[in-house]
C-alpha cells in the first residue's frame, strides 16, 4: 500500500509545509488523540503539481463526532453540515480544512444521496476515490510523513490522464457525478480521459438523472469557470450526459446540408463564450453570468429555424425563444433568481447591437439599449462584440468599429445626462399632486408615459414635463 517517499513526496510535503503550515498542527491534534490523519484527494495531486490553495481534505480514522471535537479546540470555527456523510469543517486564520472519516459510499438505483458505511483502513478510503490523481494522500501522524499511491496516480499525473482505481463502471455507478468531474478535472487540468472512463460515461450517463440537480448544477458551474471550459462541455456532449444535463447544448449542433449553409451554432456559441472569457477583464475578472450568456445565446435556434426560398436559413426571434429556453434550464438547475434574471436579459438582448446598422440610431434609440440593459450594460458590451465569429476580417472590423461609435455615444450621454440614473423629470408624488390622484394604476400610466418621454428627448425639466403630462391627461380622458 505504501510507497516509498520519493521526489513527488517530497514535493509534497515541502508544498504543504510552505503553504499550509498549519496542517501539522491539526495532524498532531489528531495524533494526541490516538488518531490518524492524512492529506488526501485534490490537494495532494495540486501540491504535486505546485499549485496548493488553502482549502484542505484530510482523512482520518476517527468518526465524525470525534473528529468535530478534536477540531473544535483547534480551529476558529468548526460546521458540520456534511456531517451525516462523515465530514466535519473548519477553519483556522485563512486555511480551510474538511476532515472526511474513512469510508465507503454508493447509491441506490433509485437514490439522490449516497449511503455511507465508514472504513477501517485509509487504502478503502483511496479505492472509492474517484480518479487515481485524487487517490494519492500524505499520511502526516507516522514518525515521518509517508507518500501513500496505490493506485498508480503519480504515473498517471505524469501522463495526465484520467483513470479511476477500479473499474470505471463501478465507480460511476456508485456516484454518477463523477463523470461529470471528469469533464470537469480535464477542463481545469487539460488532461486526457482514459477510453474505459469515456466508454463508461456514454454507457451510464443516464444514471445522472439520480443525482440532485443542485450537485449538477455545481459541477457544471466548475466546468464553465475553468480555464478551457470548451473541453468539459465537449466531453459532457460527446458522452450524452449534455442530452440530460443541459440539453440545449448538443441541440446546437445543426445538421448543415449541402443546399441550407449555415454557421455550426454550437461550435459558434463555444467560440463566443472563448472570446467573452478574452474580455472578463471588463468585468473584473472571471465571470459567471457572462460564461452563462455567452454559451446560451442561442439556444432559440433550434426552435425557430426556418429555410428560405432558394436557398439560406433564418431563425427569426430566436433571441425571445432563447431567453425563455435559458430561464427555464436555469431554473430546473437551482441557480439563483438574480443569475437567471441576468441570463435571461442578456440572452433576450444580444441581437439589439444589429439593428444600430452604421450609427444612424437616434439619442432616443440610445437611452433605451442603456435602460434595457441596466446594471449589465458592460456585459452586454462584452456579449455584443464576443458574438461576432465571422472569419472575414474586413466585416469583424466594420462591426468593431460601429460597436466602437455606439460605446462613445453611450459615454457621451452617460456623462452628460446620468443615464445610469435616468429618472423621469417628475416623480410619483409629483403626478399625484398634478393630476389630484391616489395611489393607482393611473399614476403608474403616467410614470411610464413621462420615462418615455425622457428617453426621447433627455431631460427636459420640470416645467415642460408638467405641461406634457398635462396634456397627455387631457387626451388620455377625451379618449
Amino acid at each position: 500500500m505504501t510507497s516509498a517517499l520519493g521526489a513527488a513526496g517530497e514535493l509534497a510535503i515541502r508544498s504543504l509545509v510552505e503553504r499550509a503550515p498549519l496542517a501539522s498542527s491539526l495532524a498532531q491534534a489528531f495524533k494526541d488523540k490516538g488518531f490518524t490523519l492524512a492529506l488526501v484527494g485534490g490537494p495532494v495531486r495540486d501540491a504535486i503539481l505546485g499549485r496548493l490553495g488553502n482549502d484542505l481534505d484530510f482523512t482520518t480514522n476517527a468518526l465524525p463526532q470525534q473528529s468535530k471535537k478534536i477540531l473544535q479546540g483547534w480551529a476558529e470555527n468548526v460546521w458540520e453540515t456534511g456531517i451525516a456523510f462523515g465530514t466535519v469543517a473548519g477553519k483556522r486564520a485563512d486555511t480551510t480544512v474538511e476532515v472526511t472519516t474513512y469510508r465507503s459510499e454508493n447509491y441506490d438505483l433509485d437514490s439522490r444521496n449516497p449511503d455511507v458505511e465508514y472504513g477501517k483502513d485509509i487504502l478503502g478510503d483511496l479505492s472509492r476515490r474517484d480518479f487515481t490523481v485524487n487517490s494519492m494522500a500524505l499520511e502526516l501522524t507516522g514518525i515521518t510523513p509517508q507518500f501513500l499511491d496505490p493506485f498508480n496516480g503519480l504515473q498517471d499525473l505524469a501522463k495526465k490522464l484520467l483513470r479511476t482505481p477500479g473499474k470505471a463502471s463501478d465507480s460511476f455507478n456508485d456516484d454518477p457525478l463523477r463523470m461529470m468531474r471528469a469533464a470537469r478535472f480535464a477542463s481545469q487540468l487539460d488532461f486526457d480521459i482514459d477510453s474505459e472512463v469515456i466508454t463508461a460515461m456514454k454507457n451510464l450517463a443516464p444514471r445522472i438523472s439520480i443525482v440532485s440537480a443542485e450537485r449538477v448544477r455545481d459541477e457544471f458551474i466548475k466546468i464553465l469557470m475553468s480555464e478551457k471550459p470548451r473541453i468539459g462541455i465537449t466531453i459532457l456532449v460527446d458522452t450524452g450526459l449534455a442530452d440530460l444535463v443541459i440539453p440545449e447544448i448538443p441541440k446546437l449542433r445543426l445538421e448543415i446540408d449541402e443546399h441550407h449553409h449555415h454557421k455550426d451554432v454550437y461550435e459558434h456559441s463555444i467560440t463566443v463564450l472563448e472570446q467573452a472569457i478574452m474580455q472578463e477583464d471588463r468585468l473584473q475578472g472571471p465571470n459567471l453570468v457572462i460564461r452563462l450568456a455567452a454559451l446560451l445565446h442561442d439556444i432559440g435556434k433550434p426552435k425557430t429555424r426556418s429555410f428560405i426560398n432558394g436557398g439560406g436559413v433564418s431563425f427569426h426571434h430566436h433571441e425571445v425563444v432563447g431567453a425563455r429556453l435559458a430561464k427555464k434550464r436555469l431554473q430546473e438547475l437551482r441557480f439563483d433568481r438574480n443569475t437567471i434574471e441576468a441570463v435571461e436579459t442578456l440572452t433576450a438582448l444580444h441581437l439589439r447591437f444589429h439593428g444600430y446598422g452604421d450609427g444612424e440610431w437616434t439619442d432616443s434609440a440610445v437611452r433605451r439599449y442603456i435602460r434595457d440593459a441596466g446594471d449589465l450594460l458592460i456585459h452586454l458590451h462584452v456579449l455584443t462584440r464576443a458574438d461576432c465569429t465571422t472569419r472575414n476580417r474586413a466585416k469583424a472590423i466594420r462591426l468593431s468599429d460601429i460597436y466602437d461609435s455606439l460605446e462613445a455615444r453611450i459615454g457621451i450621454l452617460m456623462e452628460q445626462e446620468e443615464l445610469s440614473k435616468i429618472r423621469p423629470d417628475l416623480d410619483g408624488a409629483q403626478v399625484m399632486e398634478i393630476l389630484n390622484l391616489k395611489p393607482s394604476r393611473e399614476v403608474g400610466a403616467a410614470m411610464d408615459f413621462l420615462m418615455e418621454l425622457r428617453l426621447d428627448q433627455g431631460s427636459i425639466g420640470e416645467e415642460k414635463a408638467t405641461a406634457e403630462l398635462l396634456n397627455w391627461w387631457k387626451n388620455r380622458a377625451s379618449k
